[in-house]
């Protein structure tokens, strides 16, 4: 295949795919991007959404129709829309590829769709966010983000999207939350109106373990408890100022990252187990987590 014929080829990805990523106004400035899900749901980054109601939509060929804010999650800066109107649903969703494979990022920032050529510059596997959130996969591309691009596509050569664009999780990167994480936030978006996060109501700071502990266990951190809310769930469970958690639902604590990823929705209201060092031994508890208002 020659250069020409690789040019046609992505210009006939961006055509095939325009009409599933729309324009986003929602905040004073430059508006965002968008991607079709189906049923009336479009995805987008959550720092683009500044209001709630009648967020105005553009669409392929200039017309435009208004949606409003189903939930958001600001740990994986993902926001789901509703419209009345029918939009055309991305066709394919794509596995994440590798390091060096041919990418386009595609974003409706103004009337018209705007096209990014580079390639995927870094992979790695599941990752929390500044904020706790779980992304599937770490993938930054190289790709120049125009303006108004957070929310868009990241399309691969076959058109198929590996995910959404964001320039607000990784300071200095262009960062794409793979399109596993985008459907696993918006189902659970759609059916709670957000993302169920767990609450112990515990402070922490990381604390090294002693040598003996150390090698009894293949760690050699915990987290320390420095403060516990009255009538919390660590409350209830008899967690006290001076423990250190070192296992949480039989998985290792090493340090709050550890913690945040086991606090997920599905053990709100479930009995967990948690391991904690008190008076130099190791002891467990049951706990049974709150929900994160």
């Amino acid at each position: 295949m020659n250069l020409q014929d690789i040019s046609n080829g992505f210009s006939e990805v961006v055509k095939a795919i325009s009409p599933h990523v729309v324009r986003i106004e929602a905040r004073r400035r430059l508006p965002a991007s968008g991607v079709v899900l189906g049923d009336g749901l479009i995805a987008t980054a959550h720092h683009v959404i500044r209001k709630e109601k009648e967020i105005t939509i553009g669409l392929e060929g200039g017309e435009t129709v208004t949606a409003d804010l189903v939930g958001r999650d600001p740990t994986t800066d993902l926001a789901i829309l509703k419209t009345e109107a029918t939009l055309a649903k991305f066709p394919t969703a794509a596995e994440v590829g590798d390091v060096g494979n041919l990418v386009l990022a595609v974003g409706r920032p103004g009337h018209n769709v705007r096209a990014s050529f580079g390639i995927i510059g870094a992979l790695a596997g599941q990752w929390q966010t500044g904020m706790g959130g779980t992304i599937d996969n770490y993938i930054e591309n190289d790709l120049v983000m125009y303006p108004g691009f957070s929310g868009g596509a990241l399309v691969n050569a076959a058109g198929e999207m590996v995910g959404i664009n964001t320039s607000a999780l990784v300071r200095g990167a262009s960062i794409t939350i793979p399109a596993s994480t985008v459907a696993r936030v918006a189902e659970m978006i759609v059916q709670h109106g957000g993302v169920r996060r767990g609450y112990l109501g515990i402070s922490t700071q990381t604390a090294k373990l002693p040598s003996g502990l150390h090698a009894q266990l293949g760690q050699e951190t915990g987290l320390l408890i420095v403060s516990v809310e009255n009538g919390s769930p660590a409350d209830d469970a008899g967690l006290v100022l001076g423990d250190t958690i070192i296992a949480f639902a039989n998985n290792p604590i090493r340090n709050h990252d550890d913690l945040l990823a086991n606090l997920t929705g599905d053990r709100i209201g479930n009995k967990s187990a948690v391991s904690i060092v008190r008076g130099g031994a190791v002891q467990s508890a049951d706990v049974i987590l709150g929900e994160r208002k």
